[in-house]
């Protein structure tokens, strides 16, 4: 194994009181997420014109995804139409391996209901679902038109509300703004060599590859596909 650059070694006493320092500016960045987090809730919302997606029982109006609850959570999943499971988005393979059954159980305990949106066709992506085993409920948009907000190729978190038969959009994020779907980010950033990312700000001589992200892949395949599969990539 390659020698790597370490933390600096300190006597116990000046552990504590550095770990000290850095809890203080942790509990302010916690208090500061409240406040955000306070915000969000108080944003007005827009409404959503009438939109059918289809899923594993055909076409279904928005307003039944929600499953009965009042709130809706949606990813967007980016889609290579055509392509085998091994070139999908890492990326997004990698949002949906923490939100298996139990996790969106406790959503329904806040009646949130959680849901796969790709710009795919439903043959394909009931495929790449149960190719990987998981249980979310999956619907294309590719049909929908210009009737749900635009967005990018996916990488998209969107929030909805049903009130009666009408439904509103409450929120939006994407980019890094998805990250509350990756425990795995949150627990590389309390390891001392971190995400070890290129755009992160560590000291000299923490390994750092040239290409961001590339470790979601691996020998050609997103990392989670291998928990399903030991077929190599032709």
């Amino acid at each position: 194994m390659q020698d790597l650059a370490t933390p600096a070694i300190v006597d116990r006493a000046t552990w504590e009181r550095e770990r000290a320092d850095l809890l203080a500016r942790e509990k302010a960045h916690t208090r500061a997420g409240d406040a955000l987090a306070a915000a969000r809730r108080r944003l007005p919302m827009t409404r959503m014109d009438a939109v059918t997606v289809v899923g594993a029982h055909g076409p279904v109006p928005l307003q039944q995804v929600f499953e009965g609850r009042r709130m809706l959570l949606v990813y967007h999943f980016m889609w290579k139409r055509g392509a085998p499971h091994d070139k999908q988005c890492p990326g997004c393979t990698h949002t949906q391996v923490a939100l298996n059954e139990a996790v969106r159980a406790y959503l329904a305990a806040r009646d949130v209901t959680y849901a796969v949106f790709s710009a795919g066709p439903w043959a394909e992506l009931a495929a790449y679902r149960d190719f990987m085993g998981w249980t979310a409920p999956w619907y294309s948009t590719l049909d929908t038109g210009d009737a749900l907000p635009a967005i990018r190729d996916g990488g998209d978190l969107r929030c909805y509300l049903r009130d009666g038969d009408e439904v509103y959009q409450t929120y939006e994020t994407t980019q890094r703004g998805v990250e509350a779907m990756l425990p795995t980010l949150q627990l590389l950033d309390l390891t001392p060599y971190g995400r070890q990312e290129t755009w992160e700000e560590s000291p000299a001589g923490w390994p750092q590859p040239d290409q961001a992200g590339h470790w979601w892949w691996q020998n050609g395949r997103p990392i989670a596909q291998w928990t399903r599969t030991d077929a190599p990539v032709k």
